[in-house]
């Protein structure tokens, strides 16, 4: 077993929240195509602070600022492929620095979605209408290999919100037998994935090749995690993975959050209901912050 697989054996293993959401309350503007990648090319200091800001509020790993770094997209702004390489490599050295030296911590190293490379918000839609699979497998190949080259303990395959780019991760995972990885989906509803797709099918199409340590979803509003790992339950015996997001819905054309006012923290009780659901890898995402983790890490605890 690997050393992600390890800390599973040990208990709940903590994750960090939203980067994003940390950096912008550090006070940087990510209202770019490139989102948080942004600042890879233009102030990694921030991100080490981000990611430490994590680490001190107790989370076990940190998954890098790499998430909206895709080829096409970084090509968008005059960034060749071998600078990208670079920047995807420097993510996961950013998320190095940060780690404290009392304490075993791990480096996830994140690849989101295809849809990122549209820069829309198709995470919440699932719509890849726009693209082919021998597209969608040619860049998320290459984020993938490059990401495992860099070094991390483990890739976050993230935010999968189409259940056909399900089908082809479990492929391209077998690439990359050298790196444990979780993939977790970006889901609609109580049962099913951003396009439409049941989770439990999407969970069955990602692990069947046997290449998936843990698997879950992430960045889906806290009241649909129970039903949804329920689902995943029934489909797959491997360690499952919540990291919801605060609650509220993004629009991909303003670049912020609207509808309504999201939670900033989980409470003790919907914690224990995912615990119960089969959650043993829990953090958070976006609009969750340091505040949140340390209060996840609290409820850990109080468990021993």
């Amino acid at each position: 077993m690997g050393a992600f697989a390890d800390a599973i054996d040990r208990g709940v293993v903590l994750l960090d929240g939203g980067l994003g959401t940390q950096l912008e309350q550090q006070g940087n503007d990510l209202r770019d195509s490139l989102w948080s990648a942004r600042l890879l090319r233009d102030d990694p200091d921030e991100i080490v602070k981000a990611h430490r800001g994590f680490f001190d509020a107790g989370s076990d790993v940190a998954i890098t600022s790499s998430y909206h770094a895709s080829f096409p997209g970084l090509a968008n702004v005059g960034i060749d492929e071998d600078e990208a390489r670079r920047l995807l490599a420097l993510s996961v050295e950013l998320a190095r620095r940060a780690q404290p030296s009392d304490r075993p911590t791990l480096v996830a190293g994140s690849v989101g979605l295809y849809g990122v490379v549209w820069a829309n918000g198709t995470e919440y839609t699932g719509d890849y209408s726009g693209a082919t699979d021998v597209a969608v497998a040619e860049e998320q190949r290459r984020r993938i290999r490059t990401m495992a080259d860099a070094g991390p303990d483990l890739l976050a395959i993230e935010t999968i919100p189409n259940g056909r780019e399900a089908e082809i991760l479990g492929e391209l995972l077998t690439e990359v037998p050298e790196v444990e990885a979780w993939v977790t989906f970006c889901c609609r509803d109580d049962h099913h994935l951003s396009d439409g797709t049941p989770i439990a099918d999407a969970v069955r199409a990602v692990t069947r090749t046997g290449r998936v340590t843990a698997v879950g979803l992430n960045c889906t509003p806290p009241q649909h995690v129970e039903s949804l790992l329920n689902d995943a339950r029934a489909a797959t015996d491997l360690p499952l993975v919540a990291y919801p997001n605060w609650g509220r819905v993004w629009d991909g054309s303003r670049y912020e959050w609207v509808e309504g006012t999201g939670v900033v923290e989980f409470p003790p009780a919907l914690l224990d209901r995912w615990l119960a659901a089969g959650a043993r890898v829990i953090g958070g995402c976006c609009g969750i912050g340091p505040a949140g983790i340390a209060g996840i890490a609290a409820w850990r605890e109080a468990l021993a």
